[in-house]
């Protein structure tokens, strides 16, 4: 908090709390800290708090969305990361965890976002001890509002962001040297996007959400593009509904990638991995 702020934080914290759980909010309280904690001023609190109240993602009022152990910055506009997804950062971790290369291994964060996987993937491995020059990281979203919070995020780790249509998005010089692809495409039905929260159905971009008729329309397009970009052995990770496994699994095995599906209830996540030949 600044020095603009009262010494009775406490009363203060606890009527925002109040307000916030009034509005529905279910962790009204560590909202209500978090509102604090960014707002400058009594006037700055108080229009946090009624845009919150009003179904403004927390995320997006605060800057930053908490994922893998960092803070991504997010903004309006941009996707926000779930928490379930650090299920994909996992698997790409584990699918790196050989490489001994003398080449860095290039990892691909496609349909980026805000490129909280990328940024989740390069800090996992520079906690496991990876030197900074042994990762190449590259990030690739449709939408250029995203870039900027993508280069952002990916700053620390040297990353590298494209803005273009999946692959196309990519340097040439790719082709055939990625390592892991890690991607969270859009996988929701165009339905059941009414059926969606309001806060992400009334603020995220669609086309972060939209995965047409059956949700999968961009994993076909990531499937038929994929084993041209990985190297032999490499990986491709990306989210799925529990419901879409088997015919991920189908897509997958079209496009000749072997595929096997990855689950953490706790997180309430699934994945397909597939690995090129």
């Amino acid at each position: 908090m600044t020095s603009a702020w009262p010494e009775s934080a406490g009363p203060l914290l606890a009527d925002v709390a109040e307000r916030l759980r009034a509005a529905g909010c279910v962790f009204a309280e560590d909202e209500a800290a978090l509102l604090l904690e960014a707002a400058e001023d009594r006037a700055g609190l108080e229009r946090l708090v009624a845009l919150r109240a009003a179904g403004e993602p927390l995320e997006y009022l605060v800057g930053w969305a908490e994922f893998a152990g960092l803070r991504i910055a997010v903004g309006p506009g941009v996707f926000v990361p779930r928490r379930r997804s650090e299920l994909l950062v996992r698997l790409a971790v584990a699918a790196l965890a050989h490489d001994g290369g003398p080449a860095p291994a290039v990892v691909v964060d496609l349909c980026c976002g805000s490129a909280a996987l990328g940024a989740g993937v390069a800090a996992a491995l520079a906690a496991r001890g990876w030197a900074p020059g042994r990762l190449e990281l590259h990030a690739a979203d449709l939408d250029p509002a995203a870039a900027p919070y993508a280069r952002r995020n990916l700053a620390p780790w040297g990353g590298r962001v494209h803005t273009g249509d999946l692959f196309a998005a990519l340097p040439g010089a790719l082709r055939g040297r990625v390592k892991a692809i890690v991607a969270n495409a859009p996988y929701v039905p165009t339905a059941a996007i009414a059926l969606m929260p309001p806060e992400a159905r009334d603020h995220e971009p669609r086309a972060s959400l939209d995965g047409g008729a059956d949700g999968l329309a961009l994993h076909r397009r990531i499937a038929a593009g994929a084993g041209e970009w990985l190297a032999p052995g490499g990986s491709l990770v990306i989210e799925v509904g529990r419901r879409q496994v088997a015919p991920a699994l189908g897509i997958l095995a079209e496009a000749g990638l072997a595929a096997l599906p990855e689950e953490d209830e706790d997180l309430g996540a699934t994945a397909v991995v597939a690995v090129s030949g």
